[in-house]
Order: C-alpha cells, then sequence, then structure tokens
C-alpha cells in the first residue's frame, strides 16, 4: 500500500500530525510576538524594552518607520509588510509626521517622532553587510542568518568574518551552542570583554592562537584563525594571550602588560565575580570584579563574538562600569529583560496563562449549562466523531483524503439537522499569525527545524497554516 502514494505530488499528513503542526505554528507566532494579541497600539507603553516590529514599505518605502503589531494588522493590512522580529527600546511610529497624512486607527495622537527609536537598512527589507532582501529573489534556497544583539542586524554565516561556518559554536546535531551573537563592528565596543573569565564565551568553536600587535593609532587583539568567542573551553581558550610566543600585551597606551600579570586579571575577575554573584542586579557593586582600569585597554580586532548562556549575569555593575556602558550605550546589556531568553520566556507565561484561561472559560460555561443541554453538547460530539469516522471509512485506504472532501463533508453535516459541527482547528491566533504578512514568512531564517536557542538570536521562515490538509484514511482519531 505504501506505493499508492509514491505517486502524490501534494504531501499527505494525519489529524494529529495537522493538529501538532497548528499547535507549533501558533507557539512560533506567540514567541516572535512576545505574546501580544495584536490588539491594542503599543504607543502608549513608551520605549519598550523588547517588542515585535513591521515595517510598512507601502507607506515608508525609505524605511524611516517602524509600527506594533496591532497597527501592522489594523492599521497596514493589505500593505507590503516587512518583519523585523524583535527591536529593543522602540516606540510604534503608526501615523505620525513619518505617514504623511495617512492616520493610526488604533491611537491617532502620536508625537510628530520617536526620538529615541533606532532604524538600519532592515526597515528597508535589506540585510547582512551585503544589502540583500530576505527571502532572496536571486537564491533558490535561502540562506542561515545571525542575528546581533547590538545593532539587531542579521547577518548570512558566510558574511560572519570566519575562515569557516565551522567556526560557530554548534553541538553534533548542529544546534547552536551560544546564547548571544556579536557581530566584528560591534565587537571593537566590548574589548571590556577580553578581562571576563573564559566561562562567557561559547564552547564548540575552532581554537586558534591570539597575537598582540602594535600600531601607531591602536592596538589589537588578533586572533589568527577564529574568533574569540567561538573557541573551547580550555584553560588558555579566549584569554587575550593565549598565544605561548607572546609575553605581553599591549595596552591602549602602547606599554605592555605583562602574560602573567594579564593571567592574574583574569583570575581575579572571575574570583570577585563569584563572590558578587548576589548582586548581579543592577544595584551598584562597591568593588570592580575585574580590578582594573577599563579605560586603559587593548582594543580588540574586529572579530565575531560568541557569548555562553548567562553572560550578563557576571558583568561588573561597579560605578566606574556602570559609567563606562553608559558612555558606549550599552546598558541594556545590564537588563535581563533585553535578552531574546527573557522575551521568550515571558512569551511562553503569557501563553499558558492564556490558555489556562481559555479552558477556564470553557469549563465555567459548561458547568453553568444544566443537564439537559450537558447532555446535547456531549451527545452531539460524540455523533460528531462517529460520523466522522463513517466518513473515512468510506474511502479506499489508498486514496487520500484533501481538505476539499473534508469541507464538503461538513457542509452536508451543516444542513443536517441536530448534528453540531465545527470547521478544522484554526484558532484565533493561528488565524492572527497567518494574517501578519505572509506568516510571518519576511525573516532571517534559520533552516531546519531550529527555533532561537535561548535568545541566540536566530530566526526561522514560518509557514502559514495548510490550504489543502490531508489525511489517509483510518488514521484519525
Amino acid at each position: 500500500m505504501d506505493g499508492a502514494f509514491e505517486d502524490d505530488n501534494e504531501q499527505t499528513i494525519t489529524i494529529n500530525e495537522y493538529l501538532n503542526k497548528v499547535e507549533a505554528e501558533e507557539l512560533e507566532a506567540d514567541l516572535v510576538l512576545g505574546g501580544d494579541e495584536g490588539k491594542e497600539c503599543t504607543y502608549t507603553m513608551g520605549y519598550m524594552k523588547r517588542q515585535a516590529i513591521f515595517s510598512c514599505l507601502t507607506c515608508t518605502p525609505d524605511g524611516s518607520a517602524g509600527v506594533c503589531t496591532a497597527c501592522s494588522l489594523s492599521c497596514h493590512d493589505g500593505h507590503e509588510i516587512v518583519e523585523l522580529w524583535t527591536k529593543r527600546n522602540f516606540r510604534c511610529d503608526c501615523g505620525n509626521s513619518k505617514f504623511g497624512e495617512f492616520f493610526c486607527k488604533l491611537f491617532p495622537k502620536k508625537d510628530v517622532e520617536n526620538a529615541e527609536n533606532s532604524y538600519n537598512h532592515n526597515f528597508k527589507g535589506l540585510y547582512c553587510t551585503c544589502g540583500r532582501p530576505y527571502p532572496d529573489p536571486d537564491v533558490e534556497e535561502q540562506e542561515e542568518m545571525i542575528q546581533c544583539i547590538m545593532c539587531e542586524d542579521w547577518f548570512h554565516e558566510e558574511h560572519l568574518g570566519l575562515e569557516s561556518s565551522n567556526e560557530i559554536p554548534r553541538d553534533e546535531e548542529g544546534e547552536p551552542l551560544y546564547e548571544d551573537f556579536i557581530c566584528k563592528t560591534c565587537s571593537a565596543i566590548c574589548s571590556f570583554l577580553i578581562l571576563y573569565p573564559q566561562t562567557i564565551w561559547a564552547a564548540g568553536g575552532k581554537r586558534g592562537d591570539a597575537t598582540v600587535s602594535n600600531s601607531k593609532d591602536k592596538n589589537v587583539l588578533e586572533d589568527t584563525s577564529s574568533a574569540c568567542g567561538s573557541r573551547n573551553l580550555k584553560n588558555d581558550a579566549c584569554s587575550p594571550c593565549s598565544s605561548g610566543d607572546n609575553n605581553a600585551m599591549a595596552n591602549a597606551n602602547g606599554d605592555s602588560v605583562p602574560v602573567a600579570e594579564a593571567s592574574v586579571i583574569g583570575e581575579s575577575s572571575e574570583k570577585n565575580i563569584s563572590s558578587n554573584q548576589s548582586t548581579k542586579d543592577a544595584n551598584l557593586q562597591s568593588t570592580c570584579v575585574l580590578g582594573v582600569d577599563t579605560v586603559n585597554l587593548p582594543v580588540l580586532e574586529s572579530k565575531p563574538l560568541f557569548l555562553s548562556k548567562n553572560w550578563r549575569d557576571v558583568l561588573c555593575r561597579c560605578e566606574k562600569c556602570l559609567d563606562m556602558y553608559n558612555q558606549k550605550h550599552i546598558s541594556y546589556l545590564l537588563d535581563n529583560e533585553d535578552s531574546i531568553a527573557e522575551y521568550e520566556k515571558m512569551a511562553k507565561q503569557k501563553r499558558e496563562e492564556k490558555l489556562q484561561k481559555q479552558e477556564g472559560a470553557e469549563l465555567s460555561f459548561f458547568n453553568k449549562l444544566g443537564h439537559v443541554e450537558k447532555m446535547e453538547i456531549l451527545s452531539g460530539i460524540a455523533d460528531f466523531k462517529e460520523e466522522f469516522r463513517t466518513f473515512l471509512d468510506s474511502f479506499d485506504t489508498s486514496k487520500t483524503i484533501t481538505s476539499s472532501d473534508v469541507h464538503q463533508y461538513l457542509k452536508i453535516l451543516q444542513r443536517s439537522a441536530g448534528v453540531w459541527t465545527r470547521t478544522l482547528p484554526l484558532s484565533s491566533k493561528a488565524r492572527l499569525k497567518c494574517k501578519v504578512h505572509g506568516a510571518l514568512g519576511v525573516v532571517p531564517h534559520i533552516g531546519k527545524s531550529e527555533r532561537p536557542q535561548l535568545g541566540a538570536a536566530r530566526h526561522k521562515e514560518v509557514p502559514g497554516v495548510p490550504r489543502r490538509a490531508q489525511v489517509r484514511s483510518g488514521e484519525a482519531f
């Protein structure tokens, strides 16, 4: 019988597979949208720490504005929309001066502009250093992309600045071993990270030797074969002077710092970090866990960095370091709610609360019914299951039952008196997800069936609910 399906051009799935797929897509939508139901404009919430943002190329072809989920659905339905996944510290632009005569339907009274919003070429539908769109019309198979946690741009693996994509920390199954990624351009801002213990770097990448070169303009910590963040977690991995050929590393003033001293700095910072874990929140620490002046640090060569899980928790929060973060405009690194991991965690919590509320409402409604009404509902469900089973049994087991067949049968049931019917499962969230401009399809994807790994800012193209749900006869229920 297996051969009967060999010539079938369309994929065949069971009812359970279909329902599981719908459930997975609803979860995907919740994680991307942060649990936002898309009912209210988020403008009144101010500059949100993180939210799903969309760009409307119909209204702002220059990519100068972004709108929230609700506005993308209510105000820009049918427009050319680019989904940007999430952006930090962003307030909805819908209907402000950038939209000309167009006004927001949900909250029209907005400021002329949102001065604190930041924009990049993603708002034009372009990504990576190559400035290509996604999906790329010139590429048959869309390539995997990774998002930088700092500039929030997306990058193709081949454009990360690595010699090989094998240097990206992954396990044997190809799953990412890192939580956050910093692109080679933004890594220059993070020279202070070399003073932290090796545990902040993700394991699994290709290890290379580090050298230090002096120049008139700056001192550069070089890695001759891989990014610092992609080295193995060994005692000397990711050390600012892991090369045995180098006896010193240069600081920002051109002076040399002995290797032994650099090692002491690393060990000291690790001890200080361990003793200060209780103050890992934004509270001021009395003692710097690094124990050095972060002003006189070597400048890292532009290399991509891959950070391990919970690496933000060990960042120093002393007064000097806080001033440094503020000067570099990277204070958001200290806020757990800024991370993708926390964003998805809150989205899952909202989803669970919503489902529990729905189940509670359904149970409450059922319990308020009288005995006769309850029996009629239960009897109707049983009748429907029996009728549907009979419908499936009426087909040859070698034939595929299409969604057209099912919908035709449902119409017959609806015309039958006393039979309770409903359409195939498609919840409001699934409909919302499908409506969100190509079912969230206009975003860089990660291939396979991977999920973003606890903030390893990566995303996949999410297919819409199938137009043609197919089942094999006799496999339902």
